[in-house]
């Protein structure tokens, strides 16, 4: 997984169902021609998003890195089943101990890399302390470890724009008429006041592994402070990246960059991975 430059062939993105925690899940694979089974790339999409949120970052990355990858719309979002609700304050620890693992088994993944968004972010740490064994790195995009005022003003501004009704319909092309329930999870999750006092700080020390945490300079719902509490509190070596001219979406509104830091990280990653076989 040296420096990515793009890579002629074809790449085959397939569709399909798993059975995991009790749901059945929408997933896909992104496979390139001639792609080893490892290392891959497992995608964990943000907490209104799916699938599709990724747009053709699967397939960039398949092809830049020569790389299967893996993604799956969590349970209750696009074409997975419904979730129960409401939904506990503690759902960002049963997608990442319960949901995750069981989605990794179902899809016969034993060891990846992480590369998760927000939300996503957030699981793909909390797993990467829970189950070093099972993740060679991660690659976390605007995640959170803690709630600041920043994300409650940002959720509350969210809030306005789905009820003035544009975020709305962006969302309803992903989720279509369980949109409004995808919406108020999140939404009313992060703005109970029981879960003001969220903080996973104190399982960072468990990440062993490398991570890559980047985010936008511009993000609307969390400061600096995110990534440097990751890169504080985690074992492993941490890279940070604040990109300017991003918001919380940086891998779509400051592409060139981000693609360029994953690019430099993976390839460390693969070089620590080399030695050490050795």
């Amino acid at each position: 997984m040296a420096k990515a430059a793009p890579r002629e062939g074809a790449i085959d993105r397939r569709a399909v169902r798993l059975e995991a925690a009790g749901a059945r899940l929408f997933a896909e694979w992104v496979e390139p021609e001639g792609a080893a089974a490892e290392p891959m790339l497992v995608l964990l999409h943000e907490g209104l998003g799916s699938t599709g949120f990724w747009k053709d970052l699967p397939e960039l990355l398949a092809r830049r890195h020569g790389v299967r990858v893996f993604l799956y719309d969590r349970c209750g979002y696009g074409r997975s089943d419904p979730e129960p609700l409401p939904r506990p304050l503690d759902y960002l620890d049963r997608m990442a101990l319960v949901e995750l693992p069981a989605v990794l088994d179902a899809a016969g993944i034993g060891r990846a890399i992480l590369v998760g968004h927000s939300d996503g972010g957030t699981i793909a740490l909390l797993f990467a302390a829970a189950f070093p064994e099972r993740v060679e790195a991660v690659v976390a995009i605007a995640p959170h470890v803690f709630v600041e005022e920043e994300t409650v003003a940002g959720i509350r501004a969210a809030v306005a724009a789905f009820e003035a009704g544009e975020l709305r319909r962006r969302l309803e092309r992903f989720h279509g008429a369980r949109t409004e329930a995808v919406f108020r999870a999140w939404a009313d999750t992060w703005l109970d006041p029981g879960f003001r006092a969220w903080n996973v700080t104190d399982r960072l020390p468990c990440i062993r592994c490398p991570v890559l945490a980047l985010q936008g300079e511009g993000d609307e719902y969390a400061t600096a402070a995110q990534v440097q509490a990751i890169a504080a509190g985690a074992r492993g070596p941490v890279r940070t990246v604040l990109l300017p001219g991003a918001a919380h979406v940086p891998h779509h509104q400051s592409r060139a960059a981000t693609l360029e830091a994953i690019d430099l990280f993976l390839a460390e990653v693969a070089m620590a991975s080399g030695e050490v076989q050795r």
